[in-house]
């Protein structure tokens, strides 16, 4: 579980993320949507310990993240929003790094491996540097890297970037198959068609500010509205925008 509470990320006198408090709940996928620059990526770093918050406080599974950060992050899976870390190692290198980092058991790390490469379709390139991967394969080795621990919080920054349609069906199915054991699915995308097929609950994020947080059954309600994800985030943040400007 994720519980942020009162997050607020300052640069000199601008607040990029204003006061915002969600949770992102076990046994669900949460997905984070917003714009590009609309605060997703500031608050997942945050989450993840890359920053620290100017004020507010952030749980993962009820561990403080700025105070025992160590102890926190091992209960993360982390994919930021780059895929192009650890060049130089090829991909079996790579896992095993991370599996090390986390003091995942050595047993079963080669099934791993084999089962989620070769549902990537990378299998044939593990021995392979990722320098010489595409931006798609660094992605998928980066997944991998995640997973191979199997962490009870699994945080995506936009995942979906650069997978073929394949691979983002094997990513979806990844992320409802690690919910369903009880962990917590967080991700942020701007690809409202997607949300709204795979979340069981959303975050609307827009200038730094939460819009909404809840079911999208729930959205609908309180817009009384049978309308697709994507045109009542329109209507909430065109909404918004109206309000920012008088």
């Amino acid at each position: 579980m994720i519980q942020v509470q009162n997050y607020i990320k300052r640069y000199g006198d601008h607040d990029v993320v204003k006061d915002i408090s969600f949770t992102a709940k076990d046994g669900a996928i949460t997905g984070f949507i917003g714009h590009n620059g609309a605060g997703k990526s500031t608050t997942i770093k945050a989450i993840t310990g890359v920053i620290k918050p100017t004020k507010g406080t952030i749980l993962i599974n009820g561990i403080d993240i700025v105070k025992e950060p160590q102890k926190a992050k091992y209960q993360i899976g982390y994919v930021s929003d780059s895929p192009d870390h650890f060049l130089r190692l090829n991909g079996i290198e790579y896992l095993n790094f991370m599996a090390d980092i986390y003091d995942a058991p050595v047993e079963g790390r080669a099934e791993f491996m084999e089962s989620y490469a070769k549902r990537f379709g990378i299998y044939e390139k593990l021995n392979h540097s990722i320098s010489s991967y595409s931006h798609g394969m660094r992605q998928k080795i980066m997944i991998m890297g995640a997973l191979i621990h199997d962490p009870p919080v699994w945080i995506l920054d936009e995942p979906m970037t650069g997978l073929d349609p394949q691979s983002a069906f094997e990513l979806k199915q990844m992320m409802r198959d690690h919910a369903k054991k009880g962990n917590s699915v967080f991700f942020s995308t701007h690809v409202l068609e997607v949300a709204e097929k795979l979340c069981d609950e959303i975050c609307i994020i827009k200038g730094g500010e939460l819009l909404y947080t809840g079911t999208l059954d729930d959205l609908k309600e309180t817009h009384k509205s049978q309308a697709s994800l994507e045109n009542i985030f329109l209507e909430l943040t065109e909404k918004k925008e109206e309000e920012e400007v008088q």
